[in-house]
């Protein structure tokens, strides 16, 4: 079932990129860690000043000789939790897909429809991954909700317009997450010749390392963030195609965040239509400060939506196996 090998890496392996493991996990290592630099630039000149004025207060040593680095942690986290910081770190993260395209054409030489990045059937595939999105993260919401975990209630005050400016900025965050870690490394690794299996489990691994650093992080929130990732990489392997699972990702943070009011990724809770609020004590059902991605209720949902997505697979595999003696017989 997972010997099966989509367009997208039979396309990819034309490229000139190195059929190496580790020179093609070095060389994203070096480009990732540039994305990461240039989409920092405009969100950290907009909270310089702020940030500065925040901890001018905050004696670097306390009068126990400590230093207050969880002062300084705590005031940067208020800064950059601003909407329009927010807003600003969303929205330049468009340069994390510009370098994968440059990096795949111009350093790889390879065409965009090796990533994914398919015309036909664009408002289909996108179309489809928001509807799938939707349910994902609704079903994890209401699981919560039924087992007394989370409530839920209509936020006292509704900002439609920085709701919209939120989609708009979720739509750009995931298309960028997933041309890096699918449409480029994950199509890199399956073009090289190595398995559709390390393709898939080394760029997911990947997705989750890159959030290491996020509020809350731990066990169960790496697990369901490599899982989230084997289910990207089978869905967009599935269709071969890059578009629905952009919008998965996209609408899954939108729906978490603006809709349910839930914390994406142990980020700061934004304006949202609803507030979700903990009832348990427990991080194993709530997700703790890392938010619902962290719970097991995550768990649960995306385990079946993977089993889901690897029927398909095997149906489709199946289907092209048993066309091939036919196709063969007409030449």
């Amino acid at each position: 079932m997972l010997n099966y090998r989509p367009k997208m890496f039979n396309e990819a392996s034309k490229s000139h990129a190195s059929k190496n493991i580790a020179i093609i996990i070095l060389c994203f290592i070096a480009v990732f860690l540039v994305i990461q630099l240039l989409e920092s630039i405009v969100p950290t000149v907009m909270g310089f000043k702020p940030l500065l004025e925040a901890v001018s207060g905050i004696e670097l040593i306390d009068e126990s000789g400590n230093y207050n680095i969880g002062e300084y942690t705590d005031a940067a986290l208020r800064i950059y939790s601003r909407d329009d910081l927010m807003l600003a770190t969303l929205f330049s993260t468009v340069l994390g897909t510009i370098c994968s395209l440059i990096y795949c054409r111009c350093i790889e030489m390879r065409n965009v429809r090796s990533m994914g990045a398919r015309k036909p059937g664009f408002l289909a595939h996108y179309g489809s991954g928001l509807l799938v999105g939707i349910v994902l993260m609704t079903a994890i919401s209401l699981l919560g909700l039924i087992f007394g975990v989370n409530s839920i209630k209509l936020s006292d005050e509704i900002k439609f317009g920085t709701i919209g400016l939120y989609l708009l900025g979720f739509v750009v965050q995931g298309m960028s997450e997933e041309f890096i870690f699918r449409g480029y490394l994950m199509t890199t690794i399956g073009g090289s010749g190595q398995h559709t299996i390390t393709a898939v489990g080394i760029s997911a691994v990947g997705f989750a390392l890159a959030h290491a650093a996020n509020p809350g992080f731990g066990i169960l929130p790496f697990f369901n963030l490599t899982l989230f990732g084997v289910f990207a990489a089978l869905y967009m392997i599935l269709f071969d195609n890059i578009w629905g699972v952009c919008a998965i990702h996209s609408i899954w943070n939108f729906t978490q965040g603006n809709f349910y009011g839930i914390s994406v990724s142990g980020t700061s809770q934004t304006p949202s239509i609803f507030r979700t609020t903990a009832k348990s004590s427990s991080d194993f059902l709530t997700g703790g400060r890392f938010g619902i991605e962290g719970s097991i209720f995550t768990t649960i949902v995306l385990l079946i939506a993977t089993a889901a997505v690897l029927y398909g697979i095997s149906k489709k595999s199946a289907s092209n196996a048993a066309a091939a003696p036919s196709e063969a017989a007409n030449g």
